[in-house]
C-alpha cells in the first residue's frame, strides 16, 4: 500500500529556523525520516535552491529536489513545517510555511497545482501558520489526498 501522501508525521509546527539552508535541510529530513526520500534527495533540494529559488511568493517556499533527484524518491509525498517568525530566502523574501515535495514519476505535478491552489489563498496561508494542530493542516490539505 502506498504511503499517505501527507501524514501528521510529515508536519512540524512552530518550528525556529536560523536560515534558508538550515530550513531546506529540516523540511527535506521530515521525507527522510518518514521513508519517502533517500537521505541524498536533501543535498539536491538544497541544490536546487541554488539554482533558483523556491520561494513562491505569500510567505511560502516550496523546496523540492533537482530533476536528476528522481532516483532517491521512494515514495510521494510532502513535508508542511510552519515557521511563525519566518525565515529569510533572501531578496526580502520571508518564508514562514515550507512545502517539502517529493514525486514519484511524474506525481508531483499534480500535488504542486493542487499546492498551488491552496496556497493562492492569504487566507490560506494565515490559517497554515497560525494551526495549533497538525490535523487542522491536514484537514486544510485534504484535497491534495
Amino acid at each position: 500500500m502506498a504511503k499517505e501522501i501527507l501524514s501528521k508525521d510529515n508536519i512540524a509546527l512552530n518550528v525556529e529556523l536560523g536560515g534558508k539552508e538550515e530550513a531546506i535541510r529540516y523540511t527535506g529530513e521530515l521525507l527522510v525520516d518518514n521513508g519517502y526520500v533517500e537521505a541524498s534527495y536533501v543535498d539536491k533540494m538544497l541544490e536546487r535552491e541554488e539554482v533558483t529559488s523556491t520561494f513562491m511568493g505569500n510567505n511560502v517556499a516550496i523546496p523540492h529536489g533537482t530533476e536528476d533527484a528522481k532516483e532517491a524518491v521512494l515514495e510521494t509525498g510532502l513535508s508542511i513545517v510552519t515557521v511563525p517568525d519566518g525565515v529569510d530566502f533572501g531578496d526580502g523574501n520571508i518564508v514562514k510555511v515550507l512545502i517539502g515535495i517529493a514525486g514519484k514519476g511524474d506525481e508531483h505535478l499534480e500535488v504542486l497545482s493542487k499546492i498551488a491552489i491552496v496556497c493562492s489563498e492569504e487566507e490560506n496561508i494565515e490559517k497554515i501558520v497560525g494551526a495549533e494542530s497538525k490535523e487542522e493542516i491536514i484537514s486544510l490539505f485534504s484535497e491534495v489526498d
